[in-house]
Order: C-alpha cells, then structure tokens, then sequence
C-alpha cells in the first residue's frame, strides 16, 4: 500500500491518506483514525515487518506465561473475558463460576431477594477501594448511567478525614439499606484498610451489624479474607493473584460493580472478548492496538517525549482520563527497562471532555507547546429530543466542536487520533476499554519494559511507612512534656533531616490540639514544639 503524505495540503491526497489508515468493524461498531498521526511509508513498512515479536509476546502472555518477572506472576485479565484461553482448565472453571456466582449474588440484591438483618431492601453501596478498585467502578456507574437500574453507588477512595466524613454522614440515615464492599488484592493496602476501619466503627456505632451487610474482594488468604471468614460477612469474591489492579475492571471488581447497578455484565465481557480477538491480528494496519501503539511511538519518539490528552464528547465518559490515567501511567512508567538499563519512559495523560476543554486548555494545545496529541473519542448515536432555537440538536453541535477543534488542531501540526463508537453501551464500554489495554501491552513490548509491575507505587508505600515511623519516634520523645526545637529533635533522632521532621511537626501542631508550637514558620530551626494533655 502507498501511503499519502502525512504534510500535504492537498485534500485529495489527505483522504486517500485518511482512507487507507481508518480502522472500521461493523461487529463492534467501531471506528480507529489515526491518519493525522504523522506515519510515513517507510515507518509503516518497517514496523509492519518488525511488529511480529511484539505480537508473539502478547500471545505468549495470553498463554501463560511468566509477564512479571519481579514478582514471578502470570497476567491473565484476558482470560476473564475469555475463558477457554486461560492456561488451565482449573482456572477456566473458576473465573465461570465466580462469574455465575456474582450473577446470582447480585440479582438477588437488586430484586430484594437478599435483605439486612432488619429485612431492609439493600439500595445503596459504599465501595472502598484505592486505585483501579475504585476508578473502574467509578467509570462504569458513571459511563453506564442510562443503564443503571440497581443500587446507589458511594465511593471511599482516600483516607482524606473530610471526605470520609461526607460520605459516612451522607449515608447515615440509609446505613440499614448499604451494601459495604471492600476491595483489597492484598488485603494490606493502607487507604483501603484504614477507610475500612473508619467505616465500620461509624457503622456499629450507629447499631447496625457491619458483617451482615459487609463483601470483600481480595485474593484467598489474604488479611481481609480470613477477617471476612472470621466475622462471617455476607459474601466474599475472589481477586486472583495474576490480575492487576489497573486491569481489574473485567475481574470481580468491575463485574460487582456492574451486577450491582444492574447491567448486563455479560455483554460488557463480549465488548472487551471481542475487542480482544480483533488485537490478536497479526498485521499492523489491520489490528487497531498496534495502530494505535505504533501512533503513540512516532509522536513521542519511542520515549513518551509527549502527553496524550483524552478528549471525549460525551459527559458520561468524563472519568475515562482520570481510569486511562492509571492505566497508561502505571503500567508505562518505568526507570529500568527488562535489561536493566535506565530508560525512564512513560506517558503522561490528561483530560476531561469536550466540548468543556475547549474553554479550558485547547487554546494551548492549539497555538502553544507542542508537547502533546490528542485522543479523540466520539460516540454517534444519542437519544436526545432536545433542540434549540436555531433548529440544530445539542449533539448536532457537540459534533461539529470535535470535527472543528480536530481540524484546528490539524491544521497547527497538532497530531491526534480519533476513535468512534456507535453508541455508548455495556458492550461497547467494554471494547473501548479493551483496545486501551491491549494497545499499552503492544507499546510496553514496543519499549521492552515491564508493563506489570509498579515498584514506584512500592517505593511511595514503603516511604509513607518510614514517616509514620518517624512521627512516632517523634511523639515517643515528646511524650515527657518538655519543649524541643525542631534542631533539638533532629539531633535525637539518628539518621533523619531537619526537613523531615519540619514537615511531621508542622502537621502534628495542626492536626493535633495537644501539640503547642511557638517561632516562626518561615525559620524551621526557630519552632519550639510542646506535647501537653487537654483539660
């Protein structure tokens, strides 16, 4: 195939270009333009013939093989759309039967079948999570909310004491009605262990039965499942070891969340299984993951030298950059590549929705740096019986902002991609979620990292326990009542900096009554800081 020329000006050639390199499936119904990507002949001929190992790899991994060497796992979220394809007929077996289960468990939550110990119809769910146990069902209750026919959903995804305040208070009066479900691989992740406990004294403390109403998602074993076992809570469902948490939204994760809201889930596993099949395409210009890999190399260079902004035209997929963003970053992010040898690569990505953003920041992307490209998403079919005076629909203008903005941003040399689909469904969520994954698989091989693992989040982990150590050795020195300067601390406590303990005691003072300081702020070495006990 002869390539037009990404810089012409003539139109003619430009919709040949964009003929040749439009991705269409009348079975997903949907499309993949990556025609103002700036791909050039000679690249698509090279990478095309260059693509075969990376293609090999991602079906390696599909067999099961070892993906995360760091931590000696298999990846498998493939399987859990497909699960005739996972290595064993033991592990086919059970993501089915957890699939039946959370079907049953759910419907008989939704149409009452299951009610609190007070025979209270269940209407409302606090979800407790961090990370992707909590964005991909914040993206689906919000993406699928003409859907949603099941439970109102409240999420608890950080341990900030205002907005673990809000929501508990919110639900205070509805505590009898709430489904609590904490989701935790490990079962040790701080956040949703401490929201957990936060949660579940305000509960008891307003008589309510935590256990009778409390599910867990957590692998076998771990902390929170034997605490589920201990106490007898209503339900446990499995995460298994070989599913990350940014991939979790088509394991028990998402698909509780889903059957809770009362949505097909089925028809959201078809989405991501047949968006699957179509990624394992063996040609580049065929397989719309590699079109989309291949695009985020050229644009930034095989180094992620550019962000990839998200612009969506529909308000319900306003939490797609904020989900994309965890998946992208944390599985691209990466100071070592499988070598050993430093690379720092990554791709950073932000977003919210059109035609929003175009008020915002398009400015810049239009006539600013150019550090960037955009993805864009369209959705065609809206059910609106909305029109203006001028006789146009909203979504006849939503459309024409993304055609115009694409073309202004074109027309500056700002590459971008788009990506349309019909309409706005469980099956297609599921698509589009899909591509998103297996084009991060196809890079990550493209750049030879590890797209698996995450010892950044690690090393963060690892850092907040030390501060919390310190604060304690900080308070144990105190706890005789005698004033010390920030200096004096520092010079009893080995190994630390006059930073570190600027900063704990400055949050003690201010989070804590007990904790008096004079001096000065703005000279760390003049704060004197006292420990006494309230009256």
């Amino acid at each position: 195939m002869k390539l037009p020329d990404y810089n012409s000006k003539d139109t003619e050639i430009l919709s040949q270009r964009f003929c040749n390199l439009l991705w269409h499936d009348s079975e997903l119904e949907f499309w993949l333009d990556v025609s103002r990507i700036d791909i050039n002949e000679e690249d698509l001929s090279f990478y095309n013939t260059n693509f075969n190992h990376i293609f090999q790899s991602m079906q390696l991994l599909e067999e099961g093989a070892i993906a995360n060497p760091d931590e000696n796992r298999q990846v498998g979220h493939y399987w859990l759309r497909n699960p005739i394809l996972a290595p064993s007929q033991e592990i086919a077996k059970s993501i089915e039967k957890q699939i039946e289960q959370i079907e049953l468990f759910s419907k008989q939550i939704v149409n009452g079948k299951y009610t609190s110990k007070n025979n209270n119809k269940f209407e409302n769910v606090l979800w407790i999570g961090i990370g992707g146990s909590s964005l991909g069902p914040l993206l689906l209750k919000n993406a699928l909310k003409q859907f949603d026919k099941g439970l109102n959903f409240y999420f608890l995804d950080n341990v900030d004491p205002d907005g673990i305040t809000d929501k508990l208070q919110s639900l205070k009066e509805k505590l009898r009605s709430t489904l609590f479900v904490v989701v935790s691989k490990s079962g040790g992740t701080p956040e949703p262990r401490i929201s957990m406990q936060l949660a579940r004294q305000f509960v008891e403390t307003n008589g309510i039965d935590w256990p009778s109403q409390a599910i867990a998602i957590t692998m076998p074993d771990s902390n929170l499942d034997n605490l589920a076992i201990r106490d007898n809570w209503l339900q446990r469902f499995e995460m298994q070891d070989w599913v990350g948490g940014r991939t979790s939204i088509t394991s028990s994760v998402g698909l509780l969340a889903l059957a809770l809201l009362g949505i097909n889930i089925r028809d959201f596993l078809r989405g991501a299984s047949i968006m699957d099949q179509k990624t394992r395409v063996h040609d580049l210009i065929a397989n719309p993951a590699a079109l989309m890999a291949f695009s985020w190399y050229l644009v930034g260079g095989g180094k992620g030298l550019k962000d990839m902004v998200i612009l969506p035209y529909k308000d319900r997929l306003d939490t797609l950059s904020r989900y994309l963003q965890q998946l992208v970053m944390e599985s691209l992010g990466k100071k070592f590549n499988r070598q050993g040898n430093v690379v720092n690569q990554g791709l950073s990505v932000y977003g919210n929705k059109g035609s929003t953003d175009q008020h915002a920041y398009v400015q810049q992307l239009r006539d600013g740096i150019d550090n960037f490209f955009v993805t864009f998403i369209e959705v065609l079919t809206n059910n609106s019986m909305l029109s203006s005076q001028d006789g146009y629909k909203p979504e006849d203008y939503l459309s024409g902002f993304l055609q115009g903005t694409r073309s202004a941003l074109t027309n500056s040399g700002r590459q971008n991609v788009t990506i349309t689909i019909k309409s706005l469904t469980p099956f297609s969520l599921g698509a589009l979620i899909g591509l998103f994954e297996r084009t991060v698989g196809l890079y990550a091989e493209m750049i030879d990292i590890n797209a698996y693992d995450q010892p950044g989040v690690e090393a963060g982990k690892i850092a907040a326990s030390d501060v919390l150590s310190l604060q304690s050795k900080i308070q144990s020195l105190l706890s005789d009542f005698q004033p010390r300067t920030i200096k004096q601390i520092t010079n009893n406590i080995p190994d630390t900096s006059l930073e570190s303990i600027f900063y704990i005691v400055r949050h003690l003072a201010y989070s804590n009554s007990q904790y008096l300081t004079t001096g000065d702020w703005s000279d760390p070495e003049s704060i004197s800081v006292e420990f006494k006990l309230n009256n």
